[in-house]
């Protein structure tokens, strides 16, 4: 299935329907009076936040939502039936803005979540309404006032308790695949992964957090370069940051690759830089990388970063990092448990 996480749509609920202009004619029943009913109410737009759904592909083939209007009012005072309200399903994770003000509408991350984003207009009043001792025979309606229609921007954050963040060939859909039972496509190429891949990792017998494998991020990102900032937006939601750096040979000089990301999360939104990041050295296996492996580890320990050598091929530091990260989410989410 392909991933979308960003799409624009126009919605309009329902008009309200029109009154009625009637008048009784029985026979024996002179002088009946006006008898003409209300126009049912129009339905609302209402967005729905569901599991069942993990991305807004259906919205690139559909623009437009209109919820159904309202009936119009009729003779013998019969009421118009209101217009159903229109439920549109989007994945749990989704925030709404409107188009044109950039006004944030509604942040739909919880299962359930309702957040009704165009209200329907009110039916008419008939002519019944309107009888009175001087205007006995009414000869006017109300309208249905129309439904309220705006255009939508639709983002997707996932929601993940650990973001994987990195150059290219960091080495981010190894671990998440060694750690979890997401499968990512891997090779060595740059930017292999072009969507963001959950995981969820089981530590303990009990404990579990889900990871996100955010898309190679480079130098210029913020400004569109690479993949840009299309998944940076995905980071904001994470507790914790796992910074992925490269100590093989192949790398570049990996503190220059930890700077360049942090400048990019910084540029991007300062708030990415105020979350709790641990550095992860990868490709411990690789001979020959004790010196990049020494200049990383003393970087870290002189900024206070928590630092973590591992080998995804091998299994080496895996368990020391899984557990060191399981009691941070813990405390993230204000339950602190101790390291197992």
């Amino acid at each position: 299935m392909k991933f979308v996480d960003y799409t624009k749509i126009h919605i309009k609920a329902g008009d309200g329907g029109r009154g009625c202009v009637s008048f009784r004619r029985e026979k024996y029943v002179p002088r009946g009076g006006p008898n003409g009913g209300d126009g049912g109410r129009g339905g609302d737009v209402i967005f729905r936040a569901t599991k069942e759904l993990n991305t807004l592909l259906d919205f690139r083939y559909k623009k437009e939502y209109e919820a159904e209007r309202g009936q119009h009012g009729m003779g013998k005072n019969m009421h118009g039936r209101d217009g159903q309200d229109l439920v549109i399903k989007v994945p749990v994770g989704t925030i709404i803005r409107d188009e044109d003000t950039g006004e944030l509408l509604a942040d739909l991350d919880t299962e359930g979540v309702d957040a009704v984003l165009a209200k329907a207009g009110r039916g008419g009043l008939g002519n019944s309404n309107f009888a009175t001792a001087t205007r006995q025979t009414p000869r006017f309606a109300q309208p249905g006032e129309p439904g309220a229609e705006r255009s939508l921007i639709l983002e997707l954050k996932l929601l993940a308790d650990v973001g994987l963040i990195g150059l290219p060939n960091a080495g981010k859909s190894t671990l998440i695949s060694v750690i979890s039972s997401a499968r990512p496509k891997i090779a060595d190429y740059p930017f292999t992964t072009l969507v963001p891949n959950l995981g969820v990792v089981k530590h303990g017998q009990y404990k579990s957090f889900v990871v996100a494998d955010i898309p190679g991020i480079i130098e210029g990102a913020h400004r569109g370069v690479g993949l840009g900032f299309q998944f940076l937006r995905h980071v904001e939601r994470t507790s914790i940051l796992l910074h992925l750096v490269d100590i093989s040979e192949t790398g570049e000089d990996p503190v220059e690759d930890l700077m360049k990301i942090n400048r990019e999360l910084e540029l991007y939104s300062p708030v990415l830089m105020e979350k709790p990041q641990l550095v992860v050295g990868t490709k411990l296996d690789v001979a020959g990388n004790q010196e990049r492996l020494k200049r990383l580890s003393g970087h870290c320990n002189k900024e206070g970063i928590d630092f973590f050598p591992v080998s995804a091929a091998t299994g080496k530091g895996i368990k020391k990092l899984l557990s060191f990260v399981s009691v941070k989410v813990e405390e993230q989410k204000g339950t602190p448990v101790p390291a197992e």
